[in-house]
């Protein structure tokens, strides 16, 4: 069969992208690169009809457009998707795949298309709820909610910790980040405000997610104490020309 992939503007990828993103149901870490126009977007034609689409992105500089970071298909087409794919690399004329391990379809793509393949983050989605406290300690909501750390654990008058969201998640995820002053570290309040925060995503009506770089073995651990587990990893491969 052949196939055409061309170059499109954004309006014309969208029914496929909320295809995609109602299949995945789970936190796609590049949503916020299209509101942002960090990618570039192709779509995949069977006789004129679309059938999927893909989209690029710069690895070390966002306009340099030169790494796959979506790649959908229709399921009829999925038969198709090595055919598709290499002809997308082609097109896009893209050295480096970077993806989501649960992001099934570019993964098996990845694999089988990319060497020199690494691990660069953790992925994680809420697992269980946790019940921790420590005396003295509050979590504390900024008047302010937009600000970017809206939300401190206090001890004594003290901010010992601060956090927030980051919203740029497809709904119904949002991005919870957090720091600890160093010197106060490994004393149980990460953990608190991990806990915490969590709560006041679901009071925001969304689905708490988290993530930190492979080798942030102390994030890790609090994330999973926390109450959050592994869900995925986020990898780049050189594409094999």
């Amino acid at each position: 069969m052949k196939f055409d992939v061309v170059k499109v503007q954004e309006i014309d990828i969208e029914s496929h992208r909320r295809l995609f993103l109602a299949e995945a149901k789970f936190q796609f870490v590049y949503n916020k690169c299209h509101g942002a126009g960090w990618v570039d977007t192709y779509l995949f034609k069977d006789n004129d009809i679309p059938v999927g689409y893909g989209s690029v992105w710069g690895k070390d500089k966002r306009e340099e457009r030169d790494t796959i970071c979506e790649f959908f298909l229709d399921k009829p087409f999925r038969k198709h998707a090595r055919q598709i794919f290499q002809q997308f690399i082609k097109a896009s004329g893209a050295s480096f795949v970077e993806c989501q391990t649960n992001d099934i379809l570019l993964a098996g793509m990845a694999f089988e298309s990319t060497k020199n393949i690494n691990a660069e983050a953790i992925l994680f989605e809420t697992a269980f709820e946790t019940a921790f406290a420590i005396d003295d300690a509050q979590f504390v909501k900024s008047k302010n909610a937009d600000e970017w750390n809206a939300y401190s654990m206090q001890k004594d008058g003290e901010v010992i910790a601060t956090g927030g969201f980051i919203w740029n998640y497809n709904f119904p995820y949002i991005d919870i980040y957090y720091e600890v002053k160093e010197d106060l570290r490994r004393q149980g309040y990460g953990v608190f405000l991990m806990q915490e925060l969590k709560k006041e995503a679901y009071r925001l009506n969304r689905v708490p997610a988290a993530r930190c770089n492979v080798n942030n073995h102390a994030s890790k651990a609090l994330l999973l104490k926390a109450g959050m587990r592994v869900c995925g990893y986020i990898i780049m491969g050189e594409i094999i020309k």
